[in-house]
């Protein structure tokens, strides 16, 4: 039998970081749930296979162009080792006044069972840790998982795989309506002695019919250098809605990387918010793919750094179904010397008749040393479509400060007023009323902050 052999383009990549981020699995291999399925090994391999040969993204990596890695690849990264100690896990976030409800709570990519509760749930929801399905329900999500976040073209989700251990596993069956919202939490600990990764994986199943929210929060603990590599897999089933949003606060030193890849029935919709305050550099990258007729989905967030924070925003929206309807709303405030990236791309594939696709990035510039990079990209090959975008970039309305300040109200406050008007219309995309009402409450904070 001929042997085949696999070989990877190592444009826009550099095979020479590999080896320091791969070193440390061969020490984890035999000791990681799912160890015993032939495809969980297969899937492990082929991650570690993939990245090995092309190693991290450079930025002659034109969907990195504007993010680059380098202080990243400067950094030993070591697979953290989640503590013991309950320190600062007392005070966990939550959109719910009175905290109880349906949660997973993960500590540096450890699912932490004492911290988590299924409370709530109908019958028949299923909601556990990747590590407890590998290991008692390996059919639940082997159907699933690598089905959308492929390792090819993406290196960090090659690496994702290759340390495939755990991360939050939600199944909402067909016709099944949550009435309340699941919470997955994420602390980012660490260690004060050395830099340590995580790499989390998210599948979220929403069959036919069902609906359900779901919020993440990603909030740091500790002044640690962490690098949280998460991707996650989601499935929205036909006539089925998925309400996902995503607060991410982690600390000063935090790197976060994040794919989320989607798929959306006929007649699905699929809504993700995300709100980036935190991370020293953060890239979310979002891909929501349209696989059925009158598919849904709304791919919105806001961004507000300042420092030296540098925050990357990358979508893409794949209408590959006729009569699919997007609508992509991002407002960002970036100040002091921060960096703010937007890439978001639309494509309209030949046999997508009749899509409705709408875009808009606008960002608030601060200061003088403030920078915003964006590309936005429209790929239209049919012909009977509705599609725009827009996108500007410019500072706080001196007419509009001038009005407020002479009504009696302090620079900072008519700021953080002006701030906080523009926003809105981002946070306005949050359908659930509670949820947008605790996203407002975090903005407020940042706002607070900075007086």
């Amino acid at each position: 039998m001929a042997t085949m052999t696999t070989t990877y383009s190592t444009r826009g990549a550099d095979p020479a970081t590999a080896p320091a981020f791969l070193e440390p699995l061969d020490h984890l291999r035999s000791g990681l749930p799912g160890a015993a399925l032939s495809w969980v090994r297969d899937l492990r391999e082929q991650g570690r296979e993939r990245f090995a040969a092309v190693g991290l993204p450079t930025i002659r990596n034109e969907s990195w162009r504007y993010t680059n890695l380098r202080d990243l690849a400067k950094l030993a990264f070591h697979p953290a080792v989640t503590a013991d100690s309950d320190a600062c896990f007392d005070l966990l976030p939550t959109v719910r006044p009175e905290g109880h409800g349906p949660r997973l709570v993960f500590v540096d990519g450890r699912f932490r069972a004492e911290l988590s509760s299924t409370e709530g749930l109908p019958d028949g929801v299923e909601l556990l840790s990747l590590a407890t399905a590998l290991t008692d329900h390996g059919d639940l999500v082997g159907d699933h998982i690598g089905r959308l976040a492929a390792a090819d073209d993406r290196p960090l989700v090659a690496l994702n795989s290759a340390y495939l251990a755990d991360g939050p596993v939600l199944r909402i069956p067909r016709g099944v309506a949550l009435d309340q919202p699941v919470e997955l939490v994420f602390v980012s600990v660490g260690a004060e002695d050395r830099a340590t990764s995580f790499h989390p994986r998210t599948l979220i199943v929403a069959e036919a019919g069902s609906r359900a929210v779901v919020v993440e929060h990603h909030v740091g603990c500790g002044t640690g250098t962490t690098l949280a590599n998460h991707v996650a897999e989601i499935f929205v089933g036909e006539g089925a809605t998925l309400h996902h949003y995503k607060a991410q606060r982690e600390g000063a030193s935090a790197f976060h990387l994040s794919h989320t890849a989607a798929t959306v029935a006929k007649d699905g919709c699929y809504d993700n918010f995300i709100l980036t305050l935190g991370g020293r550099l953060s890239r979310n990258e979002v891909v929501s793919t349209l696989a059925g007729t009158d598919a849904r989905t709304h791919v919105s967030g806001g961004y507000m750094v300042r420092g030296n924070q540098h925050a990357d925003t990358t979508t893409l929206i794949d209408h590959a179904q006729p009569n699919g309807t997007s609508r992509e709303v991002y407002k960002g405030v970036i100040d002091d010397t921060a960096r703010a990236v937007f890439q978001g791309k639309i494509i309209v594939r030949p046999q997508a008749q009749k899509t409705d696709g709408h875009q808009l990035n606008r960002a608030l510039l601060l200061s003088d040393t403030a920078e915003i990079d964006a590309k936005p990209e429209l790929e239209i090959h049919a012909d009977d479509v509705k599609c725009s975008h827009g996108c500007t970039a410019g500072e706080l309305d001196d007419n509009a400060l001038f009005y407020l300040r002479a009504r009696g109200i302090d620079q900072e406050t008519a700021r953080g007023l002006l701030i906080g008007a523009f926003l809105a219309e981002a946070m306005e995309e949050i359908a659930e009323e509670p949820i947008r009402e605790a996203f407002q409450t975090l903005v407020a904070g940042w706002l607070e902050e900075k007086r």
